[in-house]
């Protein structure tokens, strides 16, 4: 695809002075704009004649250039600003983001609309007209998809997501096959009456519903079933309260029968090991069957009230996945965070965890950011919950793309979802989708919106739903039979009620999701002889000359600045003695377990020097810059050293490392505060997770806190 970015800024007699010199020797202009003149001959235009000479060129270059130039850069706006007039609201009138997007804003007029302008081929119309074109850009740009990707800087990147945007198939069905259609409709089924059902049986209890966006139900079956084609053998999800029962029951695999034990109460859970937790805070595993056939593992992570606390955690425990059985592949396993409109905006974690997504000791390969915009939080309008224009603003962090879309369109929905999976996969980058909907029912089924939101709710009690909305395209389109609906909600709502039967004569144990595998060769319960063993912890003193040879070492050549050379000698001293200094004793112990083939991980701020230089794990060469890290080649078998300073983050990095220890219970994962006291920065993680996640969850972590200097 052409790109002449380059000229947007430039001023139109500018451009003349340049095509003169073209016209007289275009070896004689620059590559990029010997390009620009090649492909629009504004000598032969389809608008008039063959303008002769060149000094009947120059007469009337000028305007001919700048309502050339005037199409150019209105392509240019719809690309980057068109998002702003997209139909991605189904329940409100969009507000007016001033997008500049009228033809007075490029120098073109209502004159123009019929003319034909050579500059349509940058979309690829030949012999367009403005008119045309503007036409074409609209219902590429401003449909119920809004494509917010201009603050990209990397062209590769921006220059694929354009062709995948603007080549796509320019009707309702986005391209989908009929088979993906009906696929859609099942799991839009699946959703809204799961809720439906729930809503009857269970009236006031709380469920936290997913009604008024149950077309994310279908975006994830897609996303999951894309993704098993593309590598990926392990999905992670992170997600609050909002839907997550319908996750559950629809992607998850939990089966309804264990859902409506819980509601029905009848199942009591152990509590001889905690406390338990609500319904719609605990995690699941499963392998899952995909619509190829392969099998593919899931995991919801458990978490507290807490909202978007479980972000870092997520991503920690991705990583951990990456280097434990994946081979620090991040194309095999995935990570999906679900946030609601106001958290996503509102809280700083997501700020810190998606700024980490790009440092080495945190990135995960990319996550996909699905947001359920139900554009209220709990009472709150967006107008009181954020300054920026959408709630994604931290996706402008780390220049990812970000897909507005209507949540009324499911097949928009699917298609901005494998869209970002796709680009995901491609660059092993962060991607956000922002499904437009709205919630039907207060923040609880319990609490009545109308005493807040009394308008918006007096709408939404008569919008369909995206089940009736999609069947009703589908049956004008000539896709399904009218009658199918009324079918498939009876048999799928008679599926439901034989189930609650079977549960209400036989109530189900009570199931607490399965721990990791490598955590299940642990003991579950300590005893109480447990707390009077103490496990041998000592090393042999060949092992201790080993470890002390190889800390006061540096490889041939390497050249660390003059002060490292003084610290050498001092602990060299202390070893003469056989003594030795905190630091020196530190390394030795991470040394000896990683001789015993475990691994140890250590991240915080300024951790690989240490706060007042002690530690000093890893060296830089005064003249390359090159590092070296005292702990690693020790031997052939030993287990990994990670050291990372991390970014200056408390909550996220602690919610990281925590998640770390989740999946590999045989690594020593630290953390360690800059000052002891600056983790209460990270205090929810200590509360709500690593104090309170066996009580719970049953989920047990090996994390070590280091809380030094008082």
């Amino acid at each position: 695809m052409s790109d002449y970015s380059y000229v947007f800024n430039a001023h139109p007699s500018f451009i003349d002075q340049i095509y003169q010199k073209y016209l007289a020797d275009p070896s004689s202009v620059e590559d990029g704009w010997r390009a620009f003149f090649q492909g629009f001959d504004f000598g032969n235009k389809p608008n008039g004649k063959s303008n002769g000479s060149t000094s009947g060129v120059s007469a009337g270059l000028n305007q001919e250039v700048a309502k050339e130039f005037g199409v150019l850069s209105i392509i240019h706006g719809f690309r980057s600003r068109g998002h702003l007039l997209s139909t991605t609201n189904p329940i409100r009138e969009r507000r007016d983001r001033k997008p500049h997007l009228s033809l007075s804003d490029y120098g073109l007029e209502e004159s123009d609309i019929s003319r034909v302008f050579l500059a349509g081929e940058e979309v690829g119309l030949k012999n367009a007209t403005l008119g045309d074109t503007l036409d074409h850009l609209k219902k590429i740009y401003c449909g119920n998809i809004g494509y917010e990707i201009a603050h990209i800087e990397d062209r590769k990147k921006r220059a694929w997501l354009r062709d995948k945007i603007e080549n796509r198939k320019l009707d309702s069905s986005y391209g989908l096959s009929l088979e993906k259609r009906k696929r859609i409709l099942e799991k839009l089924n699946g959703a809204v009456i799961f809720e439906k059902f729930l809503h009857t049986k269970y009236i006031g209890q709380k469920r936290f519903s997913l009604e008024g966006g149950e077309s994310t139900i279908a975006a994830l079956d897609a996303i999951i079933n894309m993704a098993v084609g593309e590598k990926v053998e392990e999905v992670v999800i992170g997600m609050a309260h909002r839907g997550r029962l319908n996750v559950l029951a629809n992607i998850m695999g939990k089966t309804y029968e264990q859902i409506f034990n819980e509601f029905e109460g009848t199942s009591i859970p152990d509590l001889s090991n905690g406390d338990g937790d609500v319904k719609y805070h605990l995690g699941f595993s499963a392998q899952v069957d995909t619509t190829s056939g392969k099998k593919v593992h899931l995991k919801l992570v458990p978490n507290p009230s807490h909202l978007e606390s479980v972000d870092p955690v997520v991503q920690g425990f991705t990583r951990s996945k990456m280097d434990l059985l994946y081979d620090k592949d991040p194309d095999r396993i995935l990570p999906i965070l679900i946030h609601g409109d106001a958290a996503v905006v509102g809280q700083g974690v997501v700020y810190e965890t998606v700024q980490m997504s790009q440092l080495r000791g945190y990135q995960t390969g990319g996550t996909i950011h699905f947001v359920i915009n139900n554009q209220i939080g709990f009472t709150t309008d967006f107008e009181d919950a954020r300054s920026s224009t959408y709630c994604t603003a931290a996706a402008s962090l780390i220049q990812a793309p970000v897909f507005h879309v209507n949540g009324d369109d499911p097949n928009a929905v699917i298609f901005a979802s494998e869209l970002a999976m796709e680009y995901r996969q491609l660059f092993n980058n962060d991607v956000f989708i922002d499904m437009v909907c709205y919630r039907r029912h207060g923040h609880n089924e319990g609490d009545d919106p109308k005493f807040t939101q009394p308008e918006m709710y007096k709408f939404i009690d008569q919008h369909k739903n995206p089940r009736e909305i999609y069947m009703d395209q589908l049956i004008r389109v000539g896709d399904v039979e009218a009658n199918l609906a009324k079918e498939m909600e009876e048999t799928f709502w008679s599926d439901l009620q034989a189930r609650l039967d079977m549960v209400k004569q036989k109530p189900l144990p009570y199931e607490y999701q399965a721990p990791e595998k490598a955590w299940k060769k642990l003991k579950k319960r300590a005893a109480a002889e447990d707390f009077d063993f103490s496990p041998p912890s000592g090393i042999k003193k060949n092992q201790v000359k080993l470890l002390t040879d190889h800390l006061m070492k540096v490889p041939d050549g390497f050249k660390p600045i003059g002060k490292v050379n003084r610290l050498f000698k001092g602990k060299q001293k202390l070893l003469d003695k056989n003594q030795a200094d905190w630091a020196m004793a530190e390394l030795m112990a991470y040394g000896s377990i990683l001789l015993d083939g475990k691994n140890v991980r250590l991240s915080g701020q300024d951790v690989e020097r240490g706060t007042f230089s002690h530690r000093h794990a890893i060296l830089k060469d005064e003249k390359t810059f090159e590092e070296y890290n005292r702990l690693s080649g020790m031997s052939k078998n030993q287990g990994e050293f990670f050291i990372y300073n991390s970014l200056l983050s408390e909550f996220a990095v602690l919610g990281f490392e925590y998640g770390y220890t989740l999946a590999n219970p045989d690594a020593l994962v630290i953390w360690e505060a800059q000052f002891g006291d600056f983790y209460n920065g990270a205090q929810t993680i200590v509360d709500q997770y690593i104090s309170a996640a066996e009580s719970k969850w049953q989920r047990m972590s090996g994390l070590v806190m280091l809380l030094p200097h008082g």
